[in-house]
């Protein structure tokens, strides 16, 4: 079995949450939703676990990351070409997103991001390793 990753992400209000990222074109994995998580399916390896701030309090003794006032973590995802990122960003922001950043071309490297309806910032890459410098 290839390694999985299961990213935990609190939220405020799973349905907006859940319907957020279906506009975005994700699906999510019905075997791991109820009504206080939700399993954001990414790729066959990459799932986020939205899950709902009173029961994320359940798995940590700390205090949660108000992630519209602190950067937590920052998700980067690949997609397949340039296009793929601007389409991605601009479902996004048509959903309620924010672009707290420009986008970054590097040449070989090509990014956007935006911040979800929780404040989570995620990352959205294009790499053409044919022209990577070096």
């Amino acid at each position: 079995m290839a390694t999985q990753i299961f990213v935990n992400l609190p939220v405020k209000d799973l349905n907006k949450s859940i319907e957020f990222f279906t506009s975005l074109g994700y699906t999510f994995n019905p075997q791991f939703t109820n009504e206080v998580a939700a399993s954001l399916v990414i790729s066959d390896t990459i799932y986020f676990m939205l899950v709902t701030e009173p029961f994320f309090k359940t798995f940590t003794k700390k205090e949660i990351a108000d992630a519209t006032q602190v950067t937590e973590t920052i998700n980067c995802i690949s997609l397949d070409s340039r296009e793929a990122v601007d389409e991605m960003i601009a479902k996004a922001v048509a959903a309620g997103a924010t672009t707290p950043n420009d986008k970054q071309d590097h040449g070989w490297m090509y990014g956007w991001g935006f911040q979800d309806l929780d404040g989570h910032l995620w990352e959205f890459a294009y790499m053409d390793m044919s022209h990577l410098p070096g």
